[in-house]
Formats: structure tokens, sequence, C-alpha cells
């Protein structure tokens, strides 16, 4: 089945099977992904160790949400 004959039985499906169907597929999108959240987990480890040894300089939290206008 093509993704084209998918879309247009979905549509034929009550809008409460439909919201089901669109949620399903939303949450497939968002599901977490290891490789990408230990690729993250090294480079905030990386920066912290380079802060505490001097080599990166912190940014105030006041001056990074001041307003600007």
């Amino acid at each position: 089945m093509g993704t084209k004959e998918i879309l247009e039985r979905a549509l034929q499906l009550k809008p409460e099977e439909r919201f089901t169907v669109v949620e399903g597929l939303l949450k497939s999108l968002d599901e977490p992904d290891k490789k990408l959240d230990d690729i993250w987990a090294e480079e905030a480890e990386k920066r912290l160790k380079a802060y505490r040894e001097g080599r990166l300089e912190g940014i105030p939290m006041e001056e990074i949400f001041q307003d600007e206008t």
C-alpha cells in the first residue's frame, strides 16, 4: 500500500480515529535517540570541563535574558 492510498484511507476514518493515527505518527517522530543523547552529553561534559579550566567564559543569565527592546 502506497503513501497516497494510506492517506486516502485515513481520511475516511472518524475524526477521533484520525486523531489517534496522527498522534501515533507524531510520537514516532519524537522517539529518543540514544546516540544523539550521548553526543550531547559528551559535548556538555567538554564544555563544563573547559569552563572549569578557564578556557571557556560563562555569560551571566541576566545578560542572556535581558530585554532588548
